[in-house]
């Protein structure tokens, strides 16, 4: 960890990997020139927001836009300078485009301690095999071959074509928090995490930093995100501010900030149509930010979304949708789509199942389509339009929609994340995947869509162990994703992976002793189950046959056993590998005997979770292993041999020396030392000082007095020892000594490594010991941060330990043990995540050249050890060979089944079936013996049985033991409990009736009438008995307030987004001939002239778009506000008298119509009131009876307390005692409801008692009367137990009385003193007023209590009479229901009808509109046509010249009347009017009338051009004839069509005024029905009472006896219509007013327009002037912008040089290989003449021996000599042949010339050169190629022996 505060240096470069070095430019663009006295700062990382070395301008600046908290937050942080407080105007500082900060000033490097002399570059990155999937977002893609992710402290840079990374450190090492890109791609921003943390903006791909922000919030940044147009960015923190903050990045300025909310924030984006707005989501929330310009400048104004009757839920994954609402997954995995800040819509698929199968991640929308990503690994398309609109149906809030489009990724997929980039114009998505892995997506959705493909796997979540092989450069790793994963660290590749049913916990690699070829690996998983698994390489397995290996490594199980319960933690080999230990969270540690197949030793418990194991190294004597315990135990236990232990019946160990350390907290204590070595220290300063003072003034001769000794001031008591409840945790540890070991704590304990020794007592029990270290060395900067992993270099001068934090710390040890000194320097650096990347383990290679870490962020760092990548290069992994015969091996059976036993239950299970086999065994035998006694006792009855009775033995003699009777007894018991179980089924039967009954009579009542009697009189009270409301009623009456107030007009706008991309530059070579840099930078040419070309475009375009906008906002002439019209409706409405709904020309509003469902809304409203009012009064009765309830309670006491005091009183003195009130029975009415055991046996009774009373009286006279008189007495639990202790109390305290009234007699006898007498005096005064005052209090309670009651009795009274005046205004509104419902059929009958014409009208308006708009088109065309017409007779003219004179033959041409016949398709349907309609047409508009020509007389052929006339011009004269008749031709089919229009609009104009007539009709009927209704409703009587003072109708002074003139009116009304008179003059006197400024404005705005459309004038002729001046005639600007450069005609001129270029390298390349096969030609055929010269030399040598044979036979066959025929004929053979030869060498040298010859080609093969003779003979059958000819001189031939003869050539 790099601590702030020390110094730290290094070297390191800002890439590593392959990566070039020269890619990070020490060399700033563009800020190469800077002021002399920046110079020297240049080096240094900037701290304030705008750098001081960059170029800077100096603006005015506008007022910051930060709300309150960031205004005060900014002048906290930032100093003004004095200078700037003096100046009246502000003055920023604006950073430069082209600055940029350097890398190596900025980026994060190890911590180092001073003068340590420890190398900065100890270790180096090397490579990164992890990948955090656990983030919500970590793929970001800038183009299609650069991959980036975050990983720990770095950013990765990884390379999809060639596989390399290269890497960004964070510059503050706390971790990083988001990364996120520009969307030009020409930056990303980095977020990253610690105090402070900074976000910087890096320049993408030269990957500068360009920008540095600082200050946006207090720990770490969560996400961030550009706006459309890149401007500004967002970001927000985590806690503990959560701040949201908009930032003019490029100038690294805060625009706005605020909290974004109180709890977690996941995400935060820009709207793409309105960059105002902005959304935020996180935990169990989602907020809607506008950007709102207040009385205090911009500020943010946060809404946040209420999920209403929606379930809350974290909000991962939304988009925000062009017309501004947004749209967001939920957990559940349905949408919601958001409006207005609340939820318009739940969005589900059919059958209501969820839209994803978890929690929705992500939303897209992309090419106009929704896309949503899911958790269950689905990506599903949605149809957006359907979705925007969409609307809730029914209560439930949700929405059935299918998606169009969707795709599974795979099984195990849960997606989290997707990313669009175009490769080859080609979309591809990249999708992250939280259970470790990357995919390609092919979202096209065709039929030639590519399948989804795995580009890399990871570990998903936490990496849980690792370990290296110790014999070469390979590592395995293990994690809860069920995988062990081997990699290869030198050439940075996976080599193999293999998947089990568990999640792996531990691993270890088999050492060296075990395995020498490193091939096996020990893994503990969180089943329990142990697995060894085996590394090899394939392609030493013998190749079968159809089997190809393409991995290089293979992982095969080689055996697995399960000797834990629950996960395994810790896996140890013994140092000479004869055992294994595995340690678990079951507090076991199992041993194993390590051989070719693992045998079980034994086990131990342990007195806590085992959190590592380690044996004793071979320094020592003796082979023990270390257990380190979580709960803070650490034991020590020798290696066990497999032959001393017994596994018989269990394999736990009991008889292992084992020593124990229990671990005692001494960190408070050493605190407390070190604070009373502190304070001494002070103390002893302070002495020291006055000392000297004293001394000094010695010296100078001064006298010191002596004084008093000064109150020493109290010190601070000193901090009490603390030992925490819960003993901290041990993380690791290892052996330092035979018996001493060192351990590292986390918790409390934290900061220390301590040493510690195993005792030799073995007495005390381990749960109460308490052990102290022995040693203690304190490690800096570890209290909160305690190390949780330690490593060893093979040579143990290296100590490696792993943070919590996720930092790698060294230390060197000198000595190769730990000391003070050793631990005070040390080398530190951040590499894994500083929140949850706490380094699980550390691990450097066999050769101590590599090492390796992985941490709880899933990432894999390797690191290279002092030294250089370069130096590894020829270094290589080596895979372990496979096994001899692994082949042949059957697969190993695994251990699947979680809950499967482990090696101990199968062992106890074992025993088990034996024991209990042994006991089956036993009770066979038992049984046996029972059997034979049972038959030898009935054996013995029968005896009996036998003998005379006087002999015989009674059956209670054969009672041996009572207790056998009460077993029997309790068996019949049991029987009983069996019969109740049987009636259960009846018992249930009756209280399901009696809870029916309940149901019915009881729980619909709200309240039951209870009557509350007054004490002293006879007033009483009761409550309304009142049936529960249903739900439906306040259902009803909500629905109808919001009907009532749902606003039905909604606007939606809807912006355009523009998108902007990115160019993309290809990378050339450096050296380039000067053809493709010419080429090149044409093309650079034309590229700056289209933009230039399309910047004036858009500019022309804009500024048409402003004046169409200003055009579009000028009003008509015939514009009215919609508010004067609106108040001159209201005022139409509602002038003249006031209507009453009696009156005959009585109008009811649209708003006031009535109707059934009205009419049912406010009865229900009116029942719920009625409802509501009585349940009050009903609360108040009860709150009164309690009251009662009360006063009796205190009464009670009162009277209690008044016995007690008139015991002391005599009787004359006593008053009589107040009654104390009851209850009566019917002010407790649910205590009828209440009974017992007793009650109900009493009431049985009585019921019977009844019905034998019944039996006895019947036919009596007086039974009638006697059963009348007859009244059940109440049970003594019936009556309220208050009464009953009123009534014991006086009997107890009369009794007491009397005793001590014996008592007071006894001490009376003797005669009292004067001071007892007074005593006795004022005692019996006391007791006189206490009695008259309690007296006095229970007169008044009861008096209050009636008064009370009184009241709520008369306000009762008020509340009946209106109950009643409701219950009559509900009968009048029944009624009135009752008529509406008998009108509603006809009324919707007649709203039908008015709401179909209304429909049919607006269809007619719009078909008229589109009639209109075909109209103007064809308009448009007519007059297009006429034009054409008009300008090809100019034409003509121009093309005739002056003096022409064939102008009138020309001109009569071109006029000519033609009749085009047109080719009638076959096949053709039409009727034979339809053709001679047709056919007449095309004559009258192909055809001119020549008669109207005035050339009807003269004849002229118009086929031949007249002498002397210009062919071109005649030519020329006809195609503008065939152009006419065309144009013609046209016109009148556009008239035609033009006509046809015409009368389609006058019909259906027509039939829009018949339309608009019957709606008319329509809306009349309706008016007069809703009349009729309302006559209908007047009809009704309504009850009104009023009381004589509302009575104003009076005739002559009296109240008239028939008010059926008179009227009713509210007095509200009245007076408003009193004062409504008053306020119409007022407004009249200010309506003329209004209109007098009116009309001045009127003319002051007309004389401005006249005013400036005069300077429209003189601009207008200013310009003309100027072009006149300039260009000689008008010229429009924006064709000369818009065509001054012909782009495609350059475009093309450069394609034709790049062709030309192209073909001249094809042709230099045909030259060059022409060139070779010469030369190939020249060289065969040098050989060919040599091998011929050489055949023509042995045909010579052959010819000389034929002569000299020939010489030597000459002598004999003389009788031969004469001429022969055969010799004839074989010379006449010879002879042709010979020809033919010479005939075959001409050819060969015709051939060779022409091939010597350019342009000649080679034959493969001449023919053969033979010929047959008579015979069928073949003569010289010479093959010869066409590369062994060659020119040369004809020789002689002779036959040879067997007739054959050889050519020479």
């Amino acid at each position: 960890m790099a601590d702030e505060g020390k110094s730290t240096t290094s070297s390191s470069s800002p890439l590593s990997g392959k990566e070039d070095m020269s890619s990070f430019s020490r060399e700033q663009e563009g800020a190469d020139e800077k002021p002399p006295e920046e110079e020297s700062k240049a080096s240094l990382p900037m701290e304030s927001p705008v750098a001081e070395e960059q170029e800077v301008e100096e603006v005015e600046s506008d007022t910051e836009s930060i709300d309150a908290e960031g205004d005060l937050e900014e002048q906290d942080n930032n100093e003004v300078p004095l200078e700037a407080q003096k100046t009246p105007e502000k003055v920023e500082k604006k950073i430069s485009e082209t600055f940029f900060y350097k890398y190596e000033d900025i980026y994060s490097r190890p911590f180092v301690t001073e003068d340590s002399g420890i190398p900065v570059n100890l270790l180096t990155l090397k490579h990164s095999f992890g990948y955090d999937c656990t983030r919500s977002v970590n793929l970001l893609l800038m183009d299609s071959q650069t991959l980036m992710y975050i990983a720990g402290n770095q950013v990765v840079l990884l390379d999809l074509k060639t596989k390399s990374q290269s890497y960004l450190r964070s510059s503050g090492s706390g971790g990083i928090g988001f990364i996120t890109a520009h969307p030009t791609k020409q930056y990303f921003a980095v977020g990253e995490k610690g105090k402070k943390p900074n976000l910087i903006i890096y320049d993408y791909p030269s990957l500068r930093p360009y920008r540095i922000l600082r200050g946006g919030t207090e720990e770490a940044y969560v996400f961030g995100d550009f706006n459309n147009a890149g401007t500004l960015l967002a970001s927000v923190g985590s806690s503990p501010d959560y701040m949201l903050t908009i930032w003019d990045w490029k100038q690294e300025k805060i625009v706005l900030r605020s909290k974004a909310f109180s709890r977690d924030v996941y995400k935060v984006t820009f709207s793409a149509a309105n960059e105002e707005q902005l959304t935020t989501s996180g935990a169990g929330h989602i907020r809607f930010w506008k950007m709102v310009l207040g009385f205090t400048g911009l500020r943010l104004q946060g809404a946040l979304g209420r999920f209403g009757k929606t379930a809350v839920t974290d909000i991962i994954g939304y988009v925000e949708l062009p017309d501004g609402k947004v749209i967001s997954g939920t957990e559940w995995g349905n949408l919601l789509l958001w409006e207005g800040g609340l939820i318009k819509v739940e969005l589900c698929r059919a059958g209501r199942k969820p839209c994803h199968s978890g929690p929705v991640s992500q939303l897209v929308l992309d090419e106009g389509e929704l896309v949503t990503v899911g958790k269950d690994g689905f990506i599903r398309v949605w149809n957006f339009e359907t979705i925007d609109v969409a609307d809730s149906v029914d209560d439930t809030g949700l929405l059935e929609v299918e998606p169009l489009n969707e795709l599974h990724v795979g099984r195990s997929v849960s997606l989290s994340f997707m990313s669009k980039v175009h490769d080859c114009g080609q979309p591809v998505w990249y999708a992250q995947d939280a259970n470790g892995a990357i995919w390609k997506l092919d979202l096209t959705f065709s039929t030639m869509a590519r399948d989804p493909e795995c580009l890399y796997t990871f570990h998903s979540g936490r990496i849980e162990a690792m370990s290296v092989s110790p014999v070469t450069y390979l590592m395995a790793t293990t994690a809860l994703d069920r995988s062990v994963r081997i990699y290869d660290f030198i050439s940075n590749s996976q080599l193999s992976e293999i998947k089990f049913k568990q999640g792996g916990t531990a691993l270890t690699w088999t050492p060296r002793v075990v395995n020498p070829k490193g091939g096996l690996i020990a893994v503990g998983f969180e089943d329990g189950v142990v697995r060894i698994i085996e590394v090899y390489d394939p392609k030493g397995l013998p190749v079968l046959a159809g089997q190809t290996s393409t991995e290089n490594a293979e992982i095969k199980l080689k055996q697995a056993f399960k000797p834990h319960a629950t996960a395994v933690t810790a896996l140890a080999y013994e140092r000479n590998g004869d055992v294994l230990a595995t340690g678990s969270k079951d507090k076991t540690v199992f041993f194993f005997a390590v051989e070719d197949e693992y045998k079980p030793i034994g086990f131990i418990r342990v007195p806590g979770p085992v959190q590592a194991l380690q044996w004793s190294p071979p320094s020592h004597v003796k082979s023990t292993l270390l257990i380190l315990c979580e709960n803070g135990f650490a034991l020590q236990v020798p290696a066990p041999f497999p032959e001393e232990q017994d596994t018989v019946s269990t394999y736990q160990i009991k008889n292992l020396p084992t020593q124990y350390f229990h671990f005692y907290s001494i960190k408070s204590r050493i605190k407390l030392e070190e604070e009373i070595a502190l304070r001494e220290k002070k103390k002893q300063e302070k002495e020291k000082a006055k000392l000297d003072w004293i001394k000094q003034q010695q010296e100078m001769g001064k006298e010191i007095e002596e004084e008093e000794p000064e109150e020493e001031l109290e010190e601070e008591p000193l901090p009490p020892l603390y030992i925490p409840e819960e003993p901290s945790p041990i993380l690791c540890g290892f052996y330092s000594a035979p018996g001493k070991f060192w351990l590292s704590l986390g918790g409390y304990d934290s900061g220390f490594l301590y040493h510690c020794e195993f005792s030799h007592d073995h007495q005390e029990d381990p749960e109460n010991r308490k052990d102290e270290p022995f040693e203690v060395i304190p490690v800096e900067n570890t209290d909160n941060n305690p190390i949780h992993q330690i490593s060893f270099c093979t040579s143990r001068l290296l100590m490696f330990c792993g943070m919590q934090d996720g930092a790698l710390r060294v230390y060197p040890l000198q000595d190769k043990d730990l000391s003070v000194n050793t631990l005070k320097e040390y080398w530190c650096f951040n590499v894994h995540d500083n929140d949850y990347g706490q380094i699980q383990g550390i691990c450097s290679s066999y050769d101590d050249r590599f090492l390796i870490t992985c941490g709880g962020d899933g990432n894999i760092f390797t690191f290279n050890i002092l030294s250089p990548e370069d130096a590894h290069k020829e270094l290589k992994a080596k895979i372990p060979s496979p096994r001899s015969g692994l082949e042949k091996e059957k697969a190993t059976e695994d251990i699947e089944d979680p809950s499967a036993y482990n090696i101990e239950e199968v062992k106890q299970k074992k025993e088990y079936e034996r024991l209990m086999k042994e006991a089956e065994e036993k009770k066979n035998k038992k049984r046996e013996e029972l059997i034979a006694l049972r038959h030898e006792f009935l054996c013995l009855l029968h005896k009996n049985q036998e003998l005379p009775k006087h002999m015989q033995l009674h059956r209670e003699q054969y009672e041996m033991d009572h207790r056998i009777f009460e077993e029997l007894d309790r068996q019949t018991a049991q029987r009983i409990q069996l019969v109740k179980k049987e009636l259960a089924w009846e018992h249930e039967k009756h209280l399901i009736g009696l809870q029916k009954l309940r149901n019915r009579f009881r729980d619909s009542l709200e309240f039951d009438t209870v009557v509350v009697h007054a004490i002293q009189s006879n007033h009483q009270i009761s409550t309304y008995r009142l049936l529960a409301m249903s739900e439906k009623h306040y259902e009803d009456k909500q629905a109808w307030k919001k009907a009532e107030e749902r606003e039905i007009v909604t606007e939606t706008r809807h912006a355009r987004i523009f998108e902007g991309e990115a160019e993309k530059l290809k990378k050339m070579p450096e050296v380039r001939k000067p053809t493709m840099r010419y080429i090149e930078r044409k093309y650079e040419q034309i590229r700056r002239i289209v933009e230039k070309s399309d910047k004036v475009q858009a500019k022309i375009m804009k500024r048409k778009a402003e004046w169409d906008e200003l055009y579009k906002s000028k009003p008509s002439d015939d514009y009215e506000n919609p508010k004067d019209v609106e108040d001159i409706k209201a005022a139409q409405e509602n002038m003249g008298c006031y209507n009453l709904k009696t009156a005959t020309n009585c109008r009811v509003p649209e708003h006031k119509h009535m109707n059934t469902e009205k009419k049912v809304m406010q009865l229900t409203s009116l029942e719920v009131l009625i409802h509501k009012r009585k349940v009050n009064m009903n609360k108040e009765i009860m709150s009164l009876r309690d009251l009662k309830v009360s006063i009796i309670d205190e009464i009670k006491c009162l009277v209690q307390e008044l016995k007690s005091i008139q015991a002391a009183l005599d009787l004359s003195e006593r008053l009589p005692l107040p009654l104390i009130p009851q209850l009566h029975p019917d002010e407790v009415p649910e205590k009828k409801f209440e009974y017992d055991s007793a009650i109900l046996l009493k009431f049985k009774e009585e019921q019977e008692a009844k019905a034998k009373l019944q039996e006895q009286l019947e036919g009596s006279p007086s039974s009638h009367a006697f059963r009348h008189g007859f009244v059940r007495a109440p049970s003594i639990k019936e009556i309220d137990p208050m009464v009953q202790a009123a009534g014991a109390h006086p009997r107890k305290t009369a009794s007491s009385a009397v005793t001590e009234q014996q008592k007071v007699f006894e001490i009376e006898k003797a005669e009292p003193t004067e001071m007892e007498l007074e005593i006795l005096k004022r005692e019996k005064i006391k007791n006189l007023y206490l009695q008259e005052t309690l007296i006095k209090k229970i007169n008044a309670l009861v008096i209050n209590f009636d008064a009370e009651l009184r009241l709520l009795r008369h306000k009762k009274l008020k509340l009946d009479v209106q109950m009643k005046s409701a219950d009559l205004r509900y009968i009048t509104w029944y009624e009135e229901l009752l008529i509406l419902k008998n009108l509603e059929k006809q009324e919707n009958l007649l709203q039908r009808r008015v709401n179909t014409l209304i429909s049919e009208q607006e269809a007619a308006q719009s078909t008229l509109n589109s009639y209109l708009g075909q109209m103007e088109d064809r308009k448009c065309e007519i007059v297009k046509l006429q034009e054409c017409e008009k300008a090809l007779y100019a034409n003509f003219q121009a093309s005739l010249g002056e003096n022409n004179e064939f102008a009138h033959f020309l001109t009569k041409v071109l006029k000519k009347k033609i009749k085009c016949m047109e080719k009638k398709e076959v096949g053709r349907e039409a009727d034979e009017d339809d053709e001679n309609g047709e056919e007449n047409d095309e004559k009258s508009s192909l055809g001119i009338d020549e008669e109207n020509l005035g050339f009807e007389d003269e004849v002229f052929d118009d086929s031949v051009c007249p002498k002397n006339c210009d062919e071109a011009l005649f030519r020329n004269t006809i195609q503008l004839r065939q152009k006419r008749l065309d144009i013609e031709k046209a016109l009148t089919e556009e008239k035609k069509v033009a006509a046809n229009l015409r009368k389609k609009y006058n019909a259906l104009a027509k039939k829009a005024k018949l339309v608009k007539n019957s709606l008319d009709t329509a809306n009349r009927e309706l008016e007069t029905f809703q009349c009729e209704k309302q006559q209908r409703l007047n009809e009704l009587y309504v009850v009104v009472p009023l009381k004589l003072h509302q009575v104003e109708y009076l005739v002559n002074g009296k109240m008239p006896s028939d008010f059926s003139q008179a009227l009713v009116f509210t007095k509200q009304s009245l007076e408003y219509l009193q004062k409504r008179i008053v306020d119409l003059r007022n407004e009249n006197i200010m309506q003329r007013e209004i209109y007098k400024k009116a009309q001045e404005q009127h003319k002051q705005l007309v004389q401005d327009k006249k005013e400036m459309e005069i300077k429209i004038r003189q601009l207008e002729e200013k310009c003309n002037h100027l072009m006149m001046k300039k260009f000689g005639r008008l010229v429009d600007f924006e064709a000369v912008q818009a065509h001054s450069v012909n782009i495609r005609m350059e475009e093309l001129k450069v394609q034709i040089m790049e062709k030309e270029y192209v073909h001249s390298q094809e042709l230099k390349e045909w030259e060059e290989r022409i060139s070779d096969l010469q030369q190939q030609l020249m060289k065969l055929t040098k050989e060919n003449t040599s091998k011929l010269q050489q055949l023509n030399q042995f045909c010579l040598e052959k010819q000389q021996l034929e002569v000299k044979l020939a010489s030597l036979k000459n002598d004999l066959g003389l009788e031969f000599q004469g001429t022969r025929p055969t010799d004839i004929k074989e010379k006449a053979r010879l002879e042709s042949r010979l020809k033919h030869r010479a005939r075959d060498a001409a050819l060969l040298r015709e051939e060779i010339n022409f091939l010597s010859r350019k342009g000649g080609c080679l034959r493969e093969e001449l023919p053969l050169l033979s010929r047959k003779d008579g015979n069928g003979n073949y003569q010289s059958k010479w093959p010869l190629k066409m590369d062994m000819v060659n020119c040369g001189s004809s020789h002689g031939r002779k036959r040879d022996r067997n007739g054959f003869g050889y050519a020479g050539v």
